[in-house]
């Protein structure tokens, strides 16, 4: 279901489906609903109420948990602007991954990347696997 507006909820949606799909059932996929959207003062005082209870500024649109591994992904729109290089940063300093997601195909390209066993081959996974092979942790 297509909203007209809203291109990155709908890649959003796109993209959660088909990581349901593409994982394993004990993946966890986690959106981390980070702002409130209500103008004015009620919404100023309901986003620092969601501050101090541990709302960090520029966290990652997705989480992926699988297999011991941890993805964040950033999705935008193909015309959007990433602002959120401090916590990319953070993350990938502590060593876990990080991606931005303009398309289904850049989602499914980073579980590549990042090492990710899934049921869908990704359209360039050949050379990716050339490149970097996947590694796989021990049940």
């Amino acid at each position: 279901m297509k909203r007209r507006g809203t291109p990155e909820a709908d890649l959003q949606r796109a993209v959660v489906q088909a990581l349901r799909f593409a994982l394993p059932k004990t993946a966890i996929i986690h959106h981390c609903a980070n702002e409130v959207t209500e103008p004015g003062p009620r919404g100023a005082k309901r986003q620092a109420i969601l501050v101090g209870m541990g709302v960090h500024p520029g966290f990652a649109d997705l989480i992926v948990l699988c297999d011991g591994r941890v993805l964040f992904l950033e999705l935008k729109s193909l015309k959007g602007r990433l602002s959120q290089e401090t916590f990319r940063d953070a993350v990938q300093t502590q060593g876990h991954g990080w991606a931005l997601v303009r398309s289904l195909d850049d989602a499914l390209g980073a579980l590549v990347d990042h090492g990710f066993v899934t049921r869908v081959v990704h359209r360039d996974a050949a050379q990716r696997q050339i490149a970097r092979p996947a590694r796989r942790t021990a049940p």
